[in-house]
């Protein structure tokens, strides 16, 4: 993986602390000009990776970035899947039927679960999982996506239905299909590193919330260093800001200083916050490389 990821949520009206700044950001980046301005800034400073959920706009941006190979040459897309609020509101516009069909190339399927349940339809649960996959990973067709994060409202829902088989059928999928490496966000880091243990999924790339004030890190602060020193995963630590609660030098020198921690994620409005936020990682980080073990 690379070192520094840049997210998205800053672009669709996502802000964990405040509506008021939620909603400013969603008005001012309705235009898709506003939108690639600022990925442009990052790639200019250097950052390589967009990752980004499957929300229907980030196919605007496929689009861009396909049309200028040039100009993006060497960007990758670490997908996020699925964007829950799409199929939510096709629910809401279509009815339950006709949006299993909007998102599910196959017709038999569907069927299968009208005509006998859900009970009769479990054994193509792995067929519909793969299908729903492909479906979200149409969007980037050509692109680079060396890995592909399971979102985390999914995956902390199969851990509350112990569904965790699901895990392995996501993790398969992806490696065959696509080539790339499986990654798994979520709230309860502890829970998921037993479950992913649970059905042999090794050394996983999972992203959570890691940051000096425990900010939505389900288990606590202590349990999060214990777990990230000593499990064998591939930590992404997200909300490492405690989404603006921290300074962020102070943010960045928690998370960056911990040396198994392999990539971090972060979103910023402002080119200027963009620039400042690596420069802040590339110091630390060669401050820390510098210094023997």
């Amino acid at each position: 993986m690379e070192r520094i990821l840049f997210g998205d949520n800053q672009f669709f009206g996502v802000n964990h602390m405040s509506e008021e700044k939620a909603r400013a950001q969603s008005v001012r980046f309705s235009d898709m000009k506003a939108i690639l301005d600022v990925l442009d800034g990052a790639y200019d400073s250097g950052i390589r990776v967009f990752m980004c959920t499957t929300q229907d706009r980030v196919e605007e941006i496929c689009d861009h970035v396909r049309s200028n190979p040039a100009r993006y040459a060497g960007l990758q897309f670490y997908p996020c899947m699925p964007y829950a609020h799409k199929y939510a509101n096709a629910v809401t516009e279509h009815g339950l039927v006709n949006a299993m069909r909007k998102f599910m190339p196959s017709g038999n399927i569907v069927g299968t679960l009208m005509k006998g349940g859900l009970s009769l339809a479990r054994k193509d649960m792995k067929g519909m999982a793969e299908l729903l996959i492909d479906g979200e990973m149409k969007m980037f067709r050509g692109l680079e996506t060396p890995v592909i994060f399971l979102q985390n409202v999914v995956t902390d829902l199969i851990l509350g239905l112990g569904m965790h088989e699901a895990f392995s059928v996501f993790a398969d999928h992806v490696r065959t299909k696509y080539k790339a490496e499986p990654g798994f966000i979520t709230m309860n880091l502890p829970r998921l590193l037993d479950a992913l243990d649970e059905v042999g999924v090794d050394n996983p790339i999972v992203c959570a919330s890691i940051n000096k004030l425990g900010f939505r890190m389900c288990g606590g602060l202590e349990a999060y260093e214990r777990i990230v020193g000593k499990r064998r995963f591939r930590p992404v630590a997200m909300s490492v800001f405690g989404s603006g609660a921290i300074a962020a030098r102070d943010a960045l020198e928690y998370v960056a200083g911990q040396e198994k921690i392999e990539a971090i994620v972060f979103g910023a409005s402002s080119i200027e916050n963009i620039r400042k936020t690596k420069a802040i990682i590339d110091d630390i980080d060669r401050v820390r490389l510098a210094v023997p073990a």
